[in-house]
């Protein structure tokens, strides 16, 4: 099969990449010019210059393929510097939708983000439910996919955290650390995508993916601990009603290191039950501990 990628050059996306070429599918993977070294050559695989925003180099990509897969989006706005959720979740949807309808291609694969609704308070899931909307009301064979929070080789958020539980002596937390999440693996989350592209019971299905339990953030820290090998995490909690104005303040600095928006994710928890997905992908999620020991060293 034939198939055309958005966000190939990120995280998620370096992984399914893999992943399809492992499948013997042939990936075309829209890049910005100047990004296309991050992806490793390969027979089956040809860059596409272009920007999913903008439309530029979609016609091209996509002519003559077989199924599309969306990962384009952020986790912060840069408005300044015109990143902004609006522009990489709603406008680039809307662009690679028309597209596909351009090119006669029905088969569509979108990454959207557990919590995402109409009412959200973050502007994040608004503009991922906004996204997915464009994706339903259009005519395609359409599967979304909600993952919770994604970890793997190359992440942000469980390699920020391994970096503070080997350097500092308390680790700072936001409110009581009770908030709960389902870390999901990035090969877990990869290996759905491609298989969806053979499941056609998986059209207009929206799917929650997650690992086999869910732990509070102060569990996550507790198990980077013992990964690392401490026996204790030192946590030092702050209570959010000081920290709310501080980030107000501070979030326009991008070395700041949270927005609004992420701490309301944050507290308001991602948990899934990914009994669902795993069963209609065959997958068996990968507990965390073991998933993190695969990529995380000791000191």
């Amino acid at each position: 099969m034939r198939v055309f990628v958005t966000g190939g050059t990120g995280f998620v996306g370096h992984e399914l990449v893999s992943q399809l070429l492992a499948a013997e599918h042939e990936v075309i993977c829209l890049a910005r010019p100047g990004s296309e070294g991050k992806l490793a050559r390969h027979d089956r695989l040809r860059i596409q210059p272009g920007d999913a925003v903008s439309g530029d180099g979609l016609d091209q990509g996509m002519a003559g393929c077989d199924a599309v897969i969306h990962l384009v989006g952020i986790i912060r706005e840069f408005p300044a510097r015109g990143i902004t959720f609006e522009k990489l979740h709603v406008q680039a949807t809307e662009r690679v939708v028309a597209a596909c309808s351009r090119n006669g291609i029905r088969r569509y694969l979108h990454m959207s983000a557990n919590g995402t609704r109409p009412d959200a308070v973050s502007p994040y899931h608004r503009t991922k439910w906004q996204a997915e909307e464009l994706v339903r009301n259009a005519n395609l064979d359409w599967t979304i996919f909600r993952p919770s929070l994604i970890y793997g080789p190359g992440d942000q958020f469980v390699n920020m955290l391994a970096d503070q539980v080997r350097k500092l002596p308390l680790v700072p937390v936001i409110g009581d650390g009770s908030y709960r999440m389902s870390p999901v693996a990035v090969q877990d989350v990869a290996c759905s995508f491609v298989r969806a592209l053979e499941r056609p019971q998986t059209i207009g299905q929206c799917h929650h993916c997650g690992g086999p339990g869910s732990l509070s953030y102060n569990e996550i820290l507790d198990t980077i601990g013992r990964v690392l090998g401490k026996n204790r995490v030192g946590k030092l909690h702050n209570p959010v009603g000081l920290l709310r104005p501080l980030v107000s303040l501070l979030e326009g600095f991008s070395a700041f290191p949270l927005t609004r928006s992420q701490m309301t994710m944050l507290l308001e928890g991602n948990e899934v039950d990914p009994a669902a997905w795993a069963q209609a992908f065959d997958i068996d999620p990968v507990p965390f501990e073991e998933g993190i020991r695969a990529y995380l060293k000791q000191p």
